[in-house]
């Protein structure tokens, strides 16, 4: 089921991002560059790893995992975190956890959209597919 996520995702849409990233604490300025940023996110697998390259102008990221293990991540906000990404059903739940705090990410694909709900403060992004991986 990841392979359906396999492809070059363009966000062309977000809903509420800024209260989101005000209650992790990120600060004025960088939610002021975080709300006008249109990612790119290249969503990629080898072997049993998958690999979620997220690249804008203003940073990029790059993890890298196994599905149900435990890694470290830092997020574009500089936050450390403990990471677990599993599937449930047709859904990539992504977990992230510091300072006894937690968020989660669940990418979904809609009507040809890969579309994901950020539950702290519940934040949505639409993704148009670009390139699909073979």
């Amino acid at each position: 089921m990841v392979d359906s996520f396999c492809a070059t995702w363009k966000l062309v849409d977000s809903q509420n991002f800024d209260e989101y990233m005000k209650a992790l604490g990120v600060g004025f300025a960088t939610r002021q560059v975080g709300n006008v940023t249109k990612p790119t996110i290249v969503v990629s697998q080898e072997g049993d790893k998958i690999i979620i390259k997220t690249l804008s102008t203003f940073k990029n990221t790059e993890i890298s995992f196994k599905l149900g293990e435990e890694f470290d991540e830092t997020t574009a906000d500089d936050r450390n975190v403990k990471s677990t990404v599993t599937l449930d059903g047709d859904k990539l739940v992504h977990v992230q956890k510091w300072d006894g705090k937690e968020t989660k990410f669940i990418r979904e694909l809609k009507d040809g959209k890969m579309v994901m709900v950020r539950k702290y403060i519940t934040c949505l992004f639409w993704c148009n597919l670009v390139i699909k991986s073979h």
